[in-house]
């Protein structure tokens, strides 16, 4: 079984050429629907850098996490107006970046993905910092809806949602969708999480 796993709170113009580029209509990795029923896009590349040339932690998959470090880190800074978030499959040597599309930054990290190494670039129209805003005004004020539900845990998806645990996530969910508007109605996901034990 591949090995995934997402991060969270999270990366010039470099020629495309440097990376092979497909674009993927409705990919097969869960590609949702938006309200007007158009298919999510995601571009696929594949690195063509020499192997070793980008700097980074030495470690069992040393190539794809300095890609990822790369990524991150330009996500972060130059390109934050568009980064959402990241996510890795060690065993397929792949990294998901989620970013509101940019030619720029998909040139960019396209050019700098080493040999072997593969970045599927998803669409979404939120960045990290947007998220992070949401879960640390929420976090303020845990809370504010006692009585009405228990708000447990709460937390950005680099995927491009705010994920929120709850005692009961469908009462929840409503409240949650009506009181935030219909921006955030499409950009949280709300689950059922237990209560934490005080061992």
């Amino acid at each position: 079984m591949s090995r995934r796993s997402r991060i969270r709170d999270t990366a010039g113009v470099v020629a495309a050429s440097a990376a092979a580029l497909v674009a993927v209509q409705g990919s097969s990795g869960g590609a949702a629907a938006d309200e007007s029923g158009a298919a999510e896009r995601t571009t696929v590349c594949v690195g063509t850098r020499p192997t070793g040339s980008l700097p980074g932690p030495e470690g069992q998959e040393p190539s794809l996490y300095r890609v990822l470090g790369y990524v991150e880190k330009r996500g972060e800074t130059r390109y934050a107006s568009v980064f959402t978030g990241l996510s890795v499959d060690e065993d397929a040597r792949t990294a998901d970046v989620y970013r509101i599309p940019s030619k720029a930054f998909d040139a960019d990290v396209c050019a700098h993905a080493e040999k072997g190494i593969r970045l599927r670039l998803h669409d979404t129209d939120v960045t990290a910092r947007r998220l992070q805003a949401l879960v640390e005004s929420t976090g303020d004020r845990m809370d504010r809806w006692d009585g009405r539900f228990d708000l447990r845990e709460v937390g950005p998806d680099p995927e491009g949602f705010v994920f929120f645990g709850v005692d009961d996530p469908a009462k929840a969910d409503l409240i949650l969708k009506k009181e935030l508007g219909p921006f955030w109605a499409k950009h949280i996901r709300v689950e059922y999480v237990g209560q934490a034990s005080l061992d």
